[in-house]
C-alpha cells in the first residue's frame, strides 16, 4: 500500500519555494528557505519530538528522537538549485507510467525506461521539481514520525539536521557539529534506489575577470580589446573532452556554469571536480597557468584568477567508518533492495561534515534529473528509501 502520508508530505514541501542563491551574502542565502524550516519545527512538534532547535538566525532545524546510544544522525537540505526556478512548482504524478509522457519522454531520458509500471511524480515543465532534497526531507520526517507513533519499537537515538544553503556549498557553514550529538550520521540525499555513496569529488570554484577595452569598432584596429572574445580563447585553453558532458564514474571536469560581460568587462565562473586528489590540484594549476599565459599575451592584469576550494572527497576519512556502509547496505538488503556503491558524481553536505568530525555517507532518494525542468521522483523508491533509513535505525 502507497505511503500517502510520505508522498503528502512531499507534494506539501514541493510547494515551498526554498531556492538558494549564490550571488547572496547573507546566511541563509534566501529568507524563503524558513518557510520550510517553520513547517518542519511545527511537524516535528506536533508529532512529539524532542530537543527541538530551530537555528533562526541562520536557519538549521535540529531535533532527537530518543532511543539507544550511541545516537546515529540523518540530514538532509531544505533548499533547492539556483539553476532553475522553485517558485510555483506543480507537481503530478503519473499513475502507472507507461514512457508515453509528453514532458518526461524516455528517447531524452533512456533512465525512465526503469521505471515502467511505477508511479512518478514530476513537474508540468516549467520548474524544477526540489526532490533534491525534499525527497530526503520528507522521508526523514516520515521516519521520525514513525518511531515516535511506535515507541515500543528499539531503534538507535536519532538526531535529525535540516540544513539551507546545501546546493550552494554553504550547508555546513554554520552546522552545530557540538549541538547535534550524533559522532556519524547519514545524508539523504543521493537518487537512484540502492545506491550508497561514500566518495565523492574534492571541489573548487574559480571566477576569472577579464579586462579589455572598448572603442568603436569602426577604428579598433589594434586598439580594441575585446573581453568578450578573451573570455573565449581562455575557455578555449581547458581540455575540451574534460566538460561535464563528456565525463562519468571518477572522471574529473572543469564546467563553465556562467559568463557574462560586454567588450569593456567580461567573466567566467567556473567549477572544477576531481576524486583524485592529485588530479584535483593539477586542475587548479592549469587554471592559475592559463591565467599566466594570457596575461603575457595581452596587457599585464587584463585576466584576474578568484580560486578556493569547496569542499574534499570524504573517502579518506571513511575508510575507518565502514560499519556505516555495512549497517545501510544490510537495511537494504533486509527490505529486498540491491545495493551498490558508486562514486558520488557531485558533493553533499555529509563531505563537509565528515572532514568535520562526523563521517556521513550519502543514501539515495528515489530522485532523478536533478536541477532541471524535468526532475522526478518514482513513489516506489522513495517509500523504500524511507523503509530503508527506518531499518538502519533500528541496527543497535
Amino acid at each position: 500500500m502507497e505511503n500517502q502520508k510520505l508522498i503528502d508530505r512531499f507534494l506539501n514541501y514541493v510547494r515551498i519555494d526554498t531556492q538558494s542563491d549564490e550571488e547572496s551574502g547573507s546566511s541563509p542565502s534566501t529568507a524563503k528557505q524558513h518557510d520550510l524550516a517553520e513547517l518542519l519545527v511545527r511537524e516535528l512538534e506536533e508529532m512529539g519530538a524532542s530537543e527541538i532547535n530551530y537555528d533562526r538566525e541562520h536557519c538549521y532545524v535540529y531535533a532527537c528522537v530518543p532511543g539507544v546510544q550511541p545516537a546515529i544522525g540523518f540530514i538532509a537540505h531544505m533548499d533547492t538549485s539556483p539553476a532553475v526556478s522553485g517558485a510555483n512548482v506543480k507537481p503530478r504524478i503519473i499513475r502507472n507510467y507507461d514512457g508515453k509522457d509528453e514532458i518526461l519522454k524516455t528517447e531524452d531520458y533512456p533512465e525512465l525506461l526503469n521505471h515502467l509500471g511505477e508511479d512518478i511524480i514530476a513537474t508540468d515543465g516549467t520548474t524544477l521539481l526540489g526532490a533534491d532534497d525534499k525527497a530526503g526531507v520528507a522521508e526523514i520526517m516520515n521516519m521520525a514520525e514513525y518511531f515516535l507513533a511506535h515507541p515500543e519499537i528499539p531503534h538507535r537515538e536519532i538526531r535529525l539536521a535540516f540544513t539551507p544553503d546545501e546546493e550552494i556549498g554553504r550547508g555546513t557553514e554554520f552546522f552545530d557539529v557540538e549541538g547535534f550529538r550524533a559522532k556519524e550520521a547519514y545524508t539523504v540525499d543521493g537518487g537512484k534506489l540502492g545506491i550508497i555513496e561514500y566518495e565523492n569529488f574534492n571541489a573548487a570554484e574559480a571566477h576569472v575577470r577579464i579586462h579589455g577595452r572598448s572603442v568603436h569598432p569602426g577604428s579598433a584596429k589594434g586598439v580594441m580589446l575585446n573581453a568578450l572574445t578573451m573570455a573565449m580563447e581562455f575557455h578555449s585553453l581547458l581540455p575540451f573532452n574534460e566538460r561535464p558532458e563528456y565525463t562519468e564514474g571518477y572522471e574529473g571536469f572543469y564546467f563553465l556554469e556562467a559568463m557574462k560581460g560586454d567588450v569593456e568587462n567580461a567573466e567566467l565562473s567556473y567549477i572544477i571536480r576531481d576524486h583524485d586528489s592529485e588530479k584535483f590540484e593539477k586542475r587548479k594549476e592549469l587554471m592559475t597557468a592559463s591565467v599566466g599565459f594570457m596575461n603575457k599575451k595581452y596587457p599585464a592584469g587584463s585576466f584576474e584568477l578568484e580560486m578556493k576550494d569547496q569542499y574534499y572527497n570524504m573517502v579518506t576519512y571513511m575508510k575507518d567508518n565502514m560499519s556505516l556502509i555495512e549497517n545501510a547496505k544490510a537495511a537494504f538488503e533486509k527490505i529486498g533492495v540491491e545495493v551498490s556503491c558508486e562514486p558520488i558524481r557531485g558533493g553533499t553536505d555529509g563531505a563537509m561534515l565528515t572532514y568535520k568530525g562526523v563521517p556521513c555517507p550519502n543514501l539515495c532518494t528515489g530522485g532523478y534529473n536533478y536541477h532541471g525542468r524535468f526532475e522526478y521522483a518514482s513513489v516506489q523508491e522513495m517509500e523504500k528509501s524511507a523503509e530503508a533509513i527506518i531499518e538502519i535505525a533500528k541496527i543497535l
